[in-house]
């Protein structure tokens, strides 16, 4: 469905040790790095879209969080949402709910939001029942 999501960030080198252990967390593997225009992305398992991508805004105006906007990361287990619901706070990310069930979604839903340094909104979530349920 996507073939990449790019989020601004106003300071890359503190944007980049976030996401490098955020992604660490999810076994997500960078696929570049540019310091120099600044950006870095991520890709999905075997190199496939979609990318994950930071940079400076290309309009070279200020970093704006977008009110509403959140990007959700797929997580295999409810083990990995709290690794790296905690990765993220541990990195400079700001709860905004920790992990647990989220029934409303789904009876399976399992997940946990946080905000990069940045303001901009993430999820982490795993779809699966937990292992003694299945």
């Amino acid at each position: 469905m996507f073939s990449h999501v790019f989020v601004s960030v106003s300071d890359f080198e503190r944007a980049l040790r976030f996401y490098s252990a955020v992604m660490d967390s999810l076994g997500i593997e960078r696929r570049f790095c540019e310091q120099d225009k600044p950006w870095a992305g991520w890709h999905s398992a075997g190199g496939a879209r979609p990318f994950f991508v930071i940079c400076k805004p290309f309009d070279g105006q200020p970093h704006h969080p977008g009110n509403g906007q959140m990007v959700a990361f797929a997580a295999s287990t409810r083990a990995a949402v709290q690794k790296t619901y905690q990765t993220a706070l541990e990195n400079g990310g700001v709860c905004e709910g920790p992990p647990g069930l989220r029934p409303q979604y789904h009876d399976n839903y399992y997940g946990a939001y946080f905000r990069d340094p940045d303001g901009n909104k993430l999820c982490v979530a795993c779809h699966a029942p937990a292992p003694d349920d299945a």
